[in-house]
């Protein structure tokens, strides 16, 4: 569905920080009722477009056109009274709130806060096959109910023209082609998306055209229909597309984590969040915890951690019973921890590189004299880090936040496997980064895993989960409830296990006869 006049046209954006350029002369062309993919490079400049479309930054040159008009937008407000709202990849929801109370938060004085709100809610759900209950507390919702708010949040605001940041990164297959049905069917109705995403398949099975960045400049426009995603990754990366496949065992006998019968509740009288753990890993040996997301995989991993205090069980590394001990005990006894949200536990944002390499490593050298540290070697190891893990940046002296997603989660991971682990904990490693720093990421997670470092993966990304692990484990309501074969098992029997649908140990079964 098209018109003559475009929903969105971007024509000359260049916009300029200090000591880079992010946009450089960017065109772009949104036909109403498509969805238009935007691809390219973590930095590629992706994010900068999408936030001067959206009002949250302006343009240094270029100009803007809605349904043909001009338009100059100096906050996010001018851009929602012009019918463009946009769905963040880290949702922005208030979880101690409900659906309604989410949806007409800052926007009361459109319908207010009663009936005639809920009765507009489900207007706008029945029409776009959003079903979700207004009187629902989100804490409440699994994940592809919570973007379903945050969908109904901007239809609601009255946006036409909807920007998608990744909105598949923390969904299973079966909730992308929910998903996708949604979009297929707004779309007939007039609505228009921009689509960010570094999966190519998805892109190719959802958009209507594609538009390429490299460097912070427009290098095509393609129909997703007509090119592979080899061909689109080498449109944004100029390399072919990387593969997570790892199928020569470097699997050793010596057991490194052993989790022994654990358990967690959140409250008396509740259900476990944990529920009777046990779990090994062992040297060389990468095993993969597959879950829809609240099904217990965080709470497993800030256990073993030391960042809960289990109720029942033991955690082991080695020999060494970690159990009683605090967070910093266990990083110092081995323990590297690839944290699931880079932002709010990996990284100091508004703190320069080599400060952000000491963190979690504080006792250690080459961060660390004694008692003292030692900001000398700090900055030293910070430069290895950026050279060896490929980290894009003007410098050690930048602050995490001048960095791009990718170049952010490579300097953390770099971080993690410095001072020679036994085992690393990576929790969606790859999450929001593009092709380039993703096969950068699988390369340094293989060869640490051949070196004998044992590690555990928990990951959205069932590709990933499937082509990195030895072994992988499903987790259903804080159980590990299934295990299944990375050599023969696909995506989507995972999905079905995760959503207890079937169990994993069956789908293999089946797939090999």
């Amino acid at each position: 569905m098209s018109t003559t006049t475009p929903a969105v046209v971007l024509s000359g954006i260049t916009k300029r920080f200090p000591g880079v350029v992010a946009n450089s002369d960017v065109h772009l062309s949104v036909q109403v009722g498509e969805v238009h993919a935007l691809c390219g490079e973590n930095g590629a400049g992706k994010s900068t477009l999408m936030k001067i479309l959206y009002g949250m930054q302006q343009p240094d040159e270029g100009t803007i056109e809605v349904a043909g008009e001009q338009v100059r937008f100096r906050t996010p407000a001018d851009a929602i009274k012009a019918g463009i709202g946009m769905v963040h990849q880290h949702f922005m929801l208030a979880d101690n709130l409900t659906v309604q109370e989410n949806v007409v938060l800052g926007a009361e004085s459109l319908h207010g806060i009663g009936g005639k709100a809920r009765k507009r809610i489900l207007e706008l759900a029945d029409a776009t096959g959003l079903t979700v209950d207004p009187g629902v507390l989100v804490e409440r919702l699994g994940v592809a109910d919570r973007q379903r708010v945050e969908i109904l949040k901007v239809l609601y605001r009255g946006a036409k023209v909807i920007i998608l940041d990744e909105p598949t990164a923390v969904l299973v297959p079966q909730e992308v082609d929910e998903l996708f049905a949604t979009l297929r069917g707004m779309k007939e109705q007039g609505f228009t998306f921009l689509f960010i995403s570094h999966k190519l398949d998805e892109v190719r099975a959802i958009a209507d055209s594609v538009t390429i960045i490299r460097r912070g400049t427009t290098v095509g426009t393609a129909d997703p229909k007509a090119v592979s995603s080899r061909q689109l990754a080498e449109m944004m990366v100029g390399s072919e597309l990387p593969s997570p496949e790892t199928r020569e065992s470097t699997v050793t006998d010596r057991v490194v984590l052993k989790v022994e019968n654990l358990g967690l509740v959140a409250a008396e009288g509740t259900r476990p969040v944990l529920d009777d753990i046990d779990l090994v890993v062992r040297a060389g040996e990468i095993v993969g915890i597959a879950g829809v997301e609240g099904n217990g995989q965080t709470e497993l991993v800030e256990t073993i951690m030391g960042m809960r205090k289990a109720h029942h069980g033991r955690v082991l590394l080695g020999d060494r019973d970690l159990t009683r001990l605090g967070t910093l005990a266990r990083r110092e006894a081995g323990i590297g921890y690839i944290p699931e949200d880079r932002h709010r536990q990996g990284l100091l944002l508004t703190q320069p590189l080599w400060a952000n390499r000491i963190l979690g490593h504080q006792t250690r050298r080459p961060v660390s004299n004694g008692q003292w540290l030692d900001l000398a070697g700090a900055k030293q190891d910070t430069k290895r880090i950026v050279e060896d893990f490929d980290v894009r940046t003007p410098g050690i002296d930048v602050a995490a936040v001048a960095l791009s997603g990718g170049n952010q989660q490579k300097l953390v991971v770099g971080r993690e496997l410095s001072g020679d682990p036994v085992l690393l904990i990576a929790s969606h490693p790859t999450r929001g980064v593009d092709v380039g720093a993703q096969a950068l990421i699988w390369d340094e997670i293989r060869n640490a895993r051949a070196r004998g470092l044992a590690v555990l993966l928990i990951s959205a990304d069932l590709d990933e989960l499937i082509g990195l692990s030895d072994t992988i484990r499903v987790m259903l309501r804080g159980r590990l409830v299934a295990d299944a074969d990375p050599a023969t098992v696909t995506p989507e029997d995972l999905g079905s296990a995760m959503t207890g649908a079937t169990s994993a140990e069956q789908a293999s079964e089946s797939e090999g006869e």
